[in-house]
């Protein structure tokens, strides 16, 4: 590569916008960037299909930098590509207010696909991405009309290929076959620590074949652009997912620090960025400086990417012309909107002492809404039976089947978690996915990312306390519900009832701009009478009054999921003692906190200072409800196997545990 080239100018102007970047914020990691700019450059201008100029492209190749604490590199190539990131904005890294923080972050930045940095996260997400590519040409395309047709490339590091996310996803691509996604390793020997050798030492060519994947290897990858090319073409025309293992200098052309972990994570310093600017034969005196024919290069490459949509939106009219539904349908999921009437077959259930539980409900709800929604899609880790979380009206999404909806993630559940958030960035789907309640924990950095990125991902939570009885406390969640709830933007609905699972449903459904877990039962719940006239809205607001007093109110009982049923009974008691109690289902305390004061006051009277909590899990999920003379009913530590019926009785989770304790309220705000 001669030093002269356009090629190499390009590179290096990648290289030096990125140390500059860091020098300037005296924080980051110039070392990837450095080193990864050849295959990125090789990439972005000679294989990604892409348009600055619409971001939002339906079909353009997506592209994830799964190492983002290599972001300068993204952020490099979106100023240089024209996606609006300015100069100063590059000069900004790091800092308050800018367009350029730490990690890339997806909504924040044009041009970012998802948020980075939690690594092994972007090569899931990259999978949910190849998924949803594949899943939507099989359902939309048709003969002479390829309207769905792009790529997925994801640039990972050693870190990246060390966390167990990465074994899970790669294992997962691997079955599924998923020909359009192609990884390229930033193979460099160096992680924060040191070399890499005094952790990770495996063959990643055979733990790449054993999960069946192509595998190639560059051994240049400093500066054989070449080689990057050859090996992405062959990648592209393979049928298996590709690692590219593209061997580079970490921190590249840094004398004092290239190919050690000092480039890694910390800047390069004046000395050494001087030296490292000379190495390139840099000329530019100023910092963030890019000579105008790299300007033009790169405007000249972002035109092909206008045209290449220019032509797509040609055969998408020509589609439409000969496919007018199916191409409505497209545009309408395209959008993230639901069809017409999506909701109309949603049942109501009468009172009914038996009920059911809440598992099943969902069950039924999901394959009601399935059906009007075809763009409906996932699965469980393993426990479909259990988690009911199966479209009984579809196939299941295989290679051999790609418009199948029922994904079967096996038990997978990192990787599940990030493949649902890849789906949704994606667009055009509808992503759940289901697993025991307990085992969010597994599940739990997706999920955080998810409500970071505020998608709409629906986790179908069963199982949901004690109440799941012998398999004991390895199975019997404690401390996620009020976990889950410490997440923010993510909402956990515990529904008491068939009707507010219906409910739930139609809540996680209709509002797109953040994630849903619902929190559900195996046991079985009665359905309350009233229910199917409050339920929609009373979920909606997070809580509602389920049964008002009939003596003068005394009492608040405050419950969600299984619990309603035990305050419903200790009303019952507390009545006919002439003390006026109300039962308040709680199903999801963050959305009644963010109702308006004079609804929460309506349901939960601030006079009202008798007050019981009940939940069958850690007390600290509903604490703020109980207030200074309220009693909490929970659990705070671990079950015990046996019978559930007997699990709630040791426990205390019984109507006679709770007249008492809201008698003892009652005392102690008398006395106050």
């Amino acid at each position: 590569m001669s030093a002269s080239s356009i090629d190499a100018l390009s590179i290096n102007t990648i290289r030096t916008l990125s140390i500059d970047s860091v020098e300037k914020a005296n924080s980051g990691h110039p070392g990837l960037p450095m080193g990864s700019a050849p295959m990125a450059y090789v990439l972005w201008t000679q294989f990604l299909k892409h348009n600055p100029a619409d971001a939002a492209w339906p079909n353009r190749d997506r592209f994830v930098l799964s190492a983002g604490h290599g972001s300068m590199l993204l952020y490099s190539l979106l100023h240089l590509f024209g996606y609006g990131l300015t100069r100063e904005d590059l000069m900004q890294f790091r800092q308050w207010g800018s367009k350029t923080p730490g990690h890339p972050e997806f909504g924040h930045t044009r041009g970012v696909e998802t948020t980075t940095g939690p690594l092994g996260q972007g090569i899931a997400n990259a999978v949910g991405f190849a998924m949803a590519e594949r899943f939507l040409a099989a359902r939309y395309n048709r003969p002479e009309h390829e309207i769905i047709d792009h790529m997925t490339y994801a640039l990972v590091g050693d870190g990246d290929l060390m966390e167990g996310i990465s074994y899970e996803a790669m294992s997962f691509a691997g079955h599924q076959k998923l020909g359009k996604l192609v990884v390229l390793y930033d193979s460099n020997d160096i992680s924060l620590d040191g070399p890499t050798d005094m952790a990770f030492t495996e063959n990643i060519k055979l733990r790449a074949e054993a999960a069946g994947w192509h595998y190639l290897r560059v051994e240049n990858g400093d500066d054989d652009l070449d080689a990057i090319a050859r090996a992405i073409a062959a990648a592209k025309n393979d049928p298996r997912p590709s690692l590219l293992e593209i061997r580079t200098t970490i921190g590249y052309g840094s004398p004092g620090r290239q190919g050690t972990s000092k480039a890694h994570g910390s800047p390069l310093g004046a000395e050494e960025t001087a030296l490292a600017k000379r190495f390139y034969q840099w000329n530019g005196q100023e910092t963030h400086f890019v000579p105008a024919e790299v300007t033009a290069h790169f405007q000249s490459i972002a035109k092909r990417g206008a045209e290449a949509q220019v032509a797509w939106e040609a055969r998408l009219a020509a589609y439409e012309k000969a496919n007018p539904e199916l191409a409505a349908e497209l545009k309408l999921t395209l959008s993230g909107k639901l069809p017409a009437n999506w909701d109309a077959d949603l049942p109501t259930y009468a009172a009914d002492a038996s009920g059911y539980a809440t598992r099943q409900i969902s069950g039924a709800a999901l394959n009601v809404i399935a059906k009007r929604v075809p763009t409906l899609f996932g699965g469980s880790a393993d426990l479909a039976g259990s988690n009911e979380t199966t479209m009984k009206a579809e196939s299941v999404y295989s290679a051999a089947n790609p418009a199948g909806r029922n994904v079967w993630f096996g038990v997978r559940e990192h990787a599940m978690g990030a493949i649902l958030n890849g789906l949704a960035l994606h667009g055009g789907i509808h992503p759940y996915g289901g697993t025991f309640l307990v085992f969010s924990d597994y599940l739990r950095p997706s999920i955080r990312l998810a409500a970071l990125m505020k998608l709409p991902v629906i986790y179908v939570f069963t199982h949901d306390s004690i109440g799941v009885g012998e398999d004991g406390p390895t199975h019997q969640p404690i401390e996620q519900i009020a976990a889950l709830r410490l997440i923010p933007n993510l909402l956990l609905i515990r529904p008491a009832d068939a009707n507010e699972t219906v409910a739930a449903w139609h809540y996680a459904m209709a509002h797109r701009d953040r994630p849903v877990a619902l929190a559900l039962t195996r046991q079985k719940l009665p359905v309350y009478a009233g229910s199917d006239q409050r339920a929609r809205d009373g979920v909606a607001r997070g809580a509602y009054i389920l049964k008002n007093e009939t003596a003068t109110l005394q009492v608040l009982l405050i419950a969600s999921g299984s619990e309603v049923a035990l305050a419903m009974d200790a009303q019952k008691t507390l009545e006919a003692e002439g003390i006026g109690a109300r039962v308040v289902s709680i199903p999801c305390p963050q959305l009644f906190l963010e109702q308006n004061a004079s609804y929460q006051e309506e349901v939960l009277p601030s006079a009202i200072r008798a007050r019981v909590v009940i939940e069958m899990a850690h007390p600290a999920g509903l604490a703020s409800f109980k207030k200074d003379h309220g009693v909490s009913i929970g659990i705070d530590h671990f079950g015990a196997s046996a019978p559930a019926a007997v699990l709630m009785e040791k426990f205390g989770f019984t109507a006679e545990h709770v007249v008492s304790a809201a008698k003892t309220s009652l005392q102690e705000a008398t006395r106050a």
